[in-house]
């Protein structure tokens, strides 16, 4: 039998940066649990963060990413026009499409079926972010 779960997940503000929200996710959705066979759906009700999956163990990986990224899409770019909300704002956004406003997960035997060295992370692009929503989907069979 095949079943549907949703949540939402509020996450508080984190700072400028990408943040290991493996186990917030896996706490906000219990009901994996029950899935022998499925799929998780992490969705970002937001323009100027994004998720992704990446290296869990090593925090330079995450330093390496702002580093990189900051310098692929400066604040400073002189010809940006949506600067409403400060010189982090149109960057955001652009960040934010370079990852993804959503992903899948496989679920398998009650766990999200993750390698052994990856982790989801909210990539926050933001200096001083508000809370951020999730969405959490999961779907698949479930033994009755």
């Amino acid at each position: 039998m095949s079943e549907f779960f949703q949540k939402k997940l509020s996450l508080p503000p984190f700072p400028s940066g990408y943040h290991l929200i493996t186990d917030l996710v896996e706490e906000g959705i219990p009901e994996i649990r029950q899935i022998q066979t499925g799929f998780l759906q992490v969705f970002i009700q937001h323009t100027s963060a994004a998720l992704t999956i990446n290296e869990n163990a090593d925090p330079t990986v995450r330093k390496d990413f702002q580093t990189f990224v900051n310098e692929l899409i400066p604040e400073n770019y002189p010809r940006f026009i949506h600067t409403y909300e400060g010189p982090d704002d149109m960057p955001a956004h652009i960040k934010a499409s370079f990852f993804d406003s959503s992903l899948q997960i496989p679920i398998s035997g009650g766990k999200l079926a993750l390698g052994i060295w990856q982790g989801i992370y909210l990539c926050e692009f933001r200096r001083y972010a508000s809370p951020r929503s999730l969405i959490l989907t999961a779907f698949g069979t479930v033994n009755k």
